[in-house]
C-alpha cells in the first residue's frame, strides 16, 4: 500500500508541531516524534506508559546520515550499515549532541536505524530530520503490524496515523552493540545473526543479559492479555487439552508438523513451516487469540536459527519470567 503524497506532508508537518504519528517500516508499526525534540519525545513514553530509562530507537533516513546523529562510529558499525541499511538492523552507537538524553533514557548510547519502507523513507525525506520512535502500542503488549492495530491499541491518543499496509517482517529490528570493534546481538530481530556473521566473517554471541539498555529487554514483552505457556512441540495438544478441562479458555499456536492433529481449544492457530511467514504473522496471531476470548496460549519454540531466533525471543518475552512446562 502506498500512502499519499498529501498524507505524507500531513504526518511530517506534525512532527514539526511537536505531535506524534504513527508509521510503518518494515518491522512494525512505530510511535514517531521528532528525535530533536524533547517534549515531544516525553509524549510517547506517556502514551505508551513506557518507564522513561528505557531508551528509543532514533529512525534515519539513510547511513549517510549517521554521523549526524552519532560520535566514535567503528570500522565493523560502518560495514553494517554500508551493507544492511536500510533494513531491520538498529545499531547502538555513542549518542551525537543532536539526540537528547530524554531519547536515550539517560545514557550516553543511542539506537538508530534506516527502515526500509518506503512510507517510513518517504516520511524521513519529508521531515527532514530524525524520528524517535518506539512500536505503537501499550508497553509490554503485542506490537502492531498494521494501522488498524495502532489505531485500536491507541486510539485517539495519537495525533496521526500513516497508513502503509501490512509490515513485511512483523518483527523488530534486530538490535546490535557497536560501540566496539567486536558487535554483540541484543536483540535478535528481522536481520538474522546468519546475515551479520556473512557481512563481518565471524561467529557473533547473544548475550543473555548485557550492560547497555535497549528496547524490548523488560522480563515481559511483547505479551497479549492472555498469559502464554511455553511447552515443547510435542506436549502442545495435551497440555492443551488439560488446561481446557481446568476451566481455562485456551488458544494453540500449533507447530507445522501437528497441524493435522485434533485439538480441544477455544482457538487454534496453525503455524506456517517458513519461519519468514510465522514471523511476518506472529503479532498477528496474538492478537487474533486475544479477541477469541482466550485467557491461556499454549506454544512451543521454533529452532533457533534465522527468523526462528527472533520468533523465539518474542514468545519469552511474551510470556514473562514464569518457568516453561
Amino acid at each position: 500500500m502506498k500512502a499519499r503524497t498529501s498524507d505524507i506532508e500531513k504526518a511530517a508537518g506534525a512532527l514539526r508541531a511537536g505531535e506524534l504519528v504513527a508509521f510503518p517500516t518494515e518491522t512494525v508499526y512505530g510511535l514517531g516524534a521528532n528525535a530533536e525534540d524533547p517534549a515531544a519525545v516525553a509524549r510517547i513514553f506517556q502514551v505508551k506508559g513506557r518507564p522513561p530509562s528505557h531508551p528509543l530507537i532514533v529512525h534515519l533516513g539513510g547511513a549517510e546520515l549517521l554521523d549526524d546523529w552519532v560520535e566514535d562510529v567503528p570500522a565493523t558499525a560502518r560495514l553494517l550499515a554500508e551493507r544492511l541499511w536500510p533494513g531491520p538492523l538498529t545499531l547502538v552507537l555513542r549518542r551525537g549532541r543532536r539526540v537528547p538524553l530524554e531519547a536515550t533514557g539517560g545514557l550516553e548510547t543511542v539506537a538508530v536505524r534506516v527502515p526500509d519502507h518506503p512510507v517510513a523513507l518517504a516520511l524521513l525525506s519529508a521531515f527532514g530530520g530524525g524520528v524517535t520512535a518506539p512500536s505503537a502500542n501499550r508497553f509490554g503488549q503485542v506490537s502492531p503490524t498494521t494501522a488498524n492495530d495502532v489505531r485500536a491499541e491507541l486510539g485517539d491518543a495519537v495525533d496521526f496515523v500513516l497508513d502503509g499496509g501490512p509490515c513485511a517482517v512483523g518483527v523488530e529490528s534486530t538490535i546490535v552493540d557497536a560501540t566496539g570493534e567486536v558487535p554483540s546481538i541484543l536483540r535478535p530481530g528481522g536481520v538474522t545473526r546468519e546475515d551479520l556473521e556473512a557481512v563481518l566473517g565471524y561467529r557473533l554471541e547473544v548475550p543473555s543479559t548485557s550492560r547497555v539498555r535497549v528496547p524490548g529487554q523488560h522480563p515481559s514483552h511483547y505479551a497479549p492479555r492472555a498469559r502464554v505457556v511455553l511447552v515443547e512441540p510435542e506436549k502442545v495438544v495435551a497440555e492443551a487439552e488439560i488446561a481446557q478441562e481446568l476451566g481455562h479458555q485456551v488458544g494453540v499456536l500449533l507447530p507445522p508438523s501437528f497441524t493435522d492433529a485434533p485439538v480441544k481449544a477455544q482457538a487454534v492457530v496453525s503455524v506456517p513451516g517458513s519461519m519468514a511467514a510465522y514471523a511476518r504473522g506472529l503479532y498477528g496471531f496474538l492478537r487474533e487469540l486475544d479477541q477469541r476470548g482466550c485467557d491461556l496460549i499454549i506454544a512451543s519454540l521454533p529452532v533457533e536459527e534465522g527468523l526462528g531466533l527472533a520468533i523465539a525471543n518474542r514468545l519469552r518475552r511474551a510470556a514473562g519470567p514464569r518457568p516453561t512446562v
